[in-house]
């Protein structure tokens, strides 16, 4: 079980999800101005309203805490803890009403990830994770869950958002591991690793992320019994280079890394 200092900081996470909700949700499935990014990816109001909405919450609770998030820049990432923060993942999945959306929040002591959380507003669904030295912990909606234990990528079933993030040769190695595999989905946005954290997904390959997408759903997925590093089998941090691979087992992650390196 984890130690009461993880699950105060536990209270805060679900404070910030509370109010990237109450944001976002006001948004949700009305006209929207639609703004891009130098990357080309888009952002709304809902977006930097959930975000500023957090930040409200971190100055309140954790004033020294550092910040790095998607919509409103990095702050004192010298600290000893580091929130991670994407108040909405997916966002065309929100622009286009769909409900596979979330919230996204890492938590970093130390450089090492000690807490996830993946929030779907629509669905009604909380997932969180908690790991540190005296134990891990993944909950749904307060139900313990944890990551499927399929070790075969012949049994394995695998997600990833859309064939548009890959480059070409990271195309061709995600289609050669997939269809290894005994089904492969596309679509979800984060969903797809709060899936794997519940077992019902045993593979999540993506690419191009930042530390905001995939920081967040590690705290899940490794709480979970899961793995989930970078393609080259290092750990996720703030400096990856935002190509994950994640797995229900180490003998699963294992095969998925041969292929996707070969």
């Amino acid at each position: 079980m984890p130690t009461p200092h993880s699950l105060e900081l536990l209270s805060v996470a679900n404070a910030l999800a509370d109010a990237a909700a109450a944001q976002s949700m006001r948004y949700f499935r009305t006209p929207l101005e639609i703004i891009s990014k130098e990357d080309q990816s888009p952002v709304t109001l809902a977006d930097r309203a959930a975000e500023t909405a957090m930040r409200e919450v971190l100055a309140a609770q954790c004033a020294q805490d550092g910040i790095y998030g998607e919509e409103h820049g990095r702050e004192r990432l010298d600290a000893g803890r580091v929130w991670v923060l994407d108040p909405i993942d997916g966002t065309r999945s929100f622009i286009t009403g769909s409900p596979l959306w979330g919230t996204l929040i890492g938590l970093l002591e130390g450089g090492q990830v000690r807490l996830g959380l993946v929030d779907m507003p629509v669905l009604g669904e909380r997932w969180w994770g908690v790991s540190d030295a005296q134990g891990r912990l993944a909950l749904r909606n307060g139900r313990p869950v944890r990551a499927s234990q399929c070790t075969q990528l012949d049994q394995a079933r695998i997600v990833t958002t859309s064939p548009d993030i890959f480059s070409e040769a990271d195309w061709q190695a995600f289609d050669t591991l997939s269809k290894r595999c005994a089904m492969r989905r596309f679509g979800g946005d984060c969903y797809g690793y709060a899936q794997l954290a519940g077992g019902t997904i045993d593979l999540v390959v993506e690419t191009g992320l930042q530390p905001y997408d995939y920081l967040g759903p590690a705290g899940l997925i490794e709480a979970a019994g899961g793995v989930i590093t970078d393609w080259e089998g290092k750990p996720l941090g703030l400096a990856s280079d935002g190509r994950v691979v994640a797995a229900a087992t180490p003998e699963l992650h294992r095969a998925a890394l041969d292929l996707l390196r070969a």
